[in-house]
């Protein structure tokens, strides 16, 4: 698979529903990030990987990395499965509230990764 259309199309139906509001959703958020697949998942790419999102086969898979799950630890423990990974269960509402934050921090971060890598390299 080389592109998210791909992926998505792989799907039934109602999981490329979702998958397609998820994708849009964070279009909407960041419309300068470009999209890619990366490690086998669509991925939002600005400054490095954002975010990372997935369909299994009883949950939707949202990687922000470790520091965008840290960053709002509380508010993400019901979805937390592992260091870097969100699961939000196919059988209840997304929470978009949570995915913006979550992206809006991951933008943050990037930039000022970016950043900081420039002023080191003295630029």
């Amino acid at each position: 698979m080389n592109t998210i259309d791909e992926y998505i199309a792989s799907f039934e139906p109602e999981i490329q529903r979702t998958l397609i509001e998820i994708r849009n959703f964070i279009k909407k958020e960041v419309p300068e990030a470009t999209e890619k697949i990366s490690y086998g998942m669509p991925t939002f790419y600005l400054n490095g990987n954002l975010v990372h999102f997935a369909a299994f086969k009883e949950h939707y898979g949202f990687f922000p990395s470790p520091s965008g799950i840290d960053a709002f630890e509380k508010e993400l423990a019901p979805y937390r499965s592992g260091k870097g990974t969100l699961r939000f269960p196919m059988d209840k509402p997304v929470p978009w509230e949570i995915i913006k934050k979550v992206v809006r921090f991951r933008v943050k971060e990037n930039a000022n990764k970016k950043h900081a890598h420039h002023l080191s390299k003295g630029e």
